[in-house]
C-alpha cells in the first residue's frame, strides 16, 4: 500500500467521523421544549422583569444577522480586509498577500534545497506562508481588544458622567472619543463622524459593533437600544453595565491565571516533539535522512501530527472557558 492509499484512506475515515458525528449531534428536545415555555411565559406574563427580558431577547434578535457572514462581510477577501482593520495597524490587503506568498515561496524553495522532497516543501511553504501571516495579525488584534475591553468601562463611566451632567449622548460619545486614548476612543471617533455625515447613531453603533464583533461592545449597543424602547434612566444603566464589565474583565484574569499550569504543560507537551527531532537531526543529520524519502516515515510522520493536533485541540478546549 503506498502513501497515496494511505492518505486517501484516512480521509475516508476522518470523513465517516464526522458524518457519524453531524448525524448524531442533533438539537435536544428538552432544550426546545424549555425554550417553547419560557417563550409563552415573556408573553403572557405581567411581571416586569419578565417583560424587561422580554424586550431584551426582541432586541437581540432584532440585531442578529440572518444569514451569518464572515466578519460581517460579504466575501472572503472582505473579511480578511476587516480583520486587517481590526489590528488598529495601517496593513492593507495587498501587503498581507505579498508577504504571505513571499514567505511561502521562500520556505518552499529552502526546504527543497535542504530535503529534496517536492511534496514536503509545497506542505512546508503553504503552512508557514498561510499561518504565519494569519498568527500575527491573530496576535495584534488579540492585543487590541485586551486593550479596548481594559478600556471600555472607563469610558462608559466617563458616558454617565456627561449624562448626569445634561449633556445629550451625542455629546457624551464625542467626549470619550477626544478624553480616551487607545482603541476605545478611536473606535468612538469613527462613530462620531458617522453620526455628523448623517448616519443614525443606532447605525453608527451597529456598524462598530459588526465590525469589532466584541460581546462587550454588543452589551453596550443593545443596552441602548432598550433604554430608546423601554425609557428610564440612562446613566444608571450605563454604570451597571460598566460595572458588569469590570466583573467580568476579573473574572477573566482569575481564569487565566488558574489555567495557566494547565497552558504551560500543553505547550511543552506540545513542542517536545519538534524539540527532540530538531536536536537529532542537528547531532546526527543521516540518521534522519529516511524521513524525508522513505514513504513509511512519511505516513508516520502525517499520522504523529494528527494524533499531535487532536491532543493540543483536546488540551485547549479543556483550558477555555467562556464567561
Amino acid at each position: 500500500m503506498n502513501i497515496a492509499q494511505l492518505l486517501i484512506m484516512s480521509i475516508g475515515i476522518m470523513a465517516v467521523l464526522v458524518l457519524s458525528y453531524a448525524a448524531f449531534s442533533g438539537p435536544s428536545a428538552t432544550k426546545e421544549s424549555s425554550r417553547r415555555l419560557q417563550a409563552v411565559r415573556f408573553r403572557h406574563s405581567d411581571n416586569a422583569v419578565d417583560k424587561v427580558e422580554a424586550q431584551y431577547r426582541k432586541a437581540v434578535a432584532a440585531r442578529k444577522p440572518k444569514a451569518y457572514r464572515p466578519a460581517g462581510s460579504s466575501s472572503r477577501l472582505e473579511a480578511l480586509e476587516m480583520r486587517l482593520h481590526k489590528t488598529g495597524r495601517s496593513w492593507t490587503l495587498s501587503q498581507y498577500l505579498y508577504v504571505s506568498g513571499g514567505l511561502g515561496l521562500v520556505v518552499m524553495v529552502l526546504l527543497y534545497l535542504k530535503t529534496s522532497a517536492p511534496l514536503l516543501a509545497l506542505g512546508g511553504g503553504v503552512f508557514i506562508g498561510a499561518g504565519l501571516p494569519h498568527l500575527v495579525v491573530g496576535r495584534a488584534i488579540s492585543r487590541r481588544v485586551n486593550n479596548f475591553v481594559v478600556r471600555f468601562p472607563d469610558a462608559l463611566e466617563l458616558l454617565v458622567r456627561g449624562l448626569r451632567s445634561g449633556l445629550p449622548i451625542s455629546e457624551t460619545l464625542g467626549l470619550v472619543a477626544t478624553e480616551v486614548p487607545g482603541p476605545v476612543g478611536e473606535e468612538f471617533k469613527m462613530i462620531t463622524d458617522r453620526i455628523r455625515v448623517g448616519r443614525t447613531m443606532e447605525q453608527a453603533l451597529q456598524e462598530t459593533a459588526d465590525r469589532l464583533d466584541m460581546p462587550e461592545f454588543s452589551f453596550f449597543c443593545i443596552t441602548l437600544a432598550i433604554q430608546r424602547e423601554t425609557g428610564g434612566n440612562l446613566a444608571e444603566t450605563l454604570a451597571n453595565l460598566a460595572d458588569v464589565l469590570r466583573k467580568r474583565a476579573q473574572m477573566k484574569l482569575k481564569i487565566r491565571a488558574m489555567s495557566s499550569e494547565s497552558k504551560a504543560s500543553a505547550y511543552i507537551v506540545g513542542a517536545l516533539p519538534f524539540i527532540v527531532f530538531g536536536l537529532i537531526y542537528s547531532i546526527n543529520p543521516t540518521y534522519m535522512e529516511k524521513f524525508w524519502l522513505d514513504q513509511r516515515l512519511i505516513v508516520t510522520g502525517i499520522g504523529g501530527f494528527v494524533w499531535l493536533g487532536i491532543g493540543a485541540f483536546i488540551m485547549a478546549k479543556m483550558v477555555n472557558f467562556e464567561i
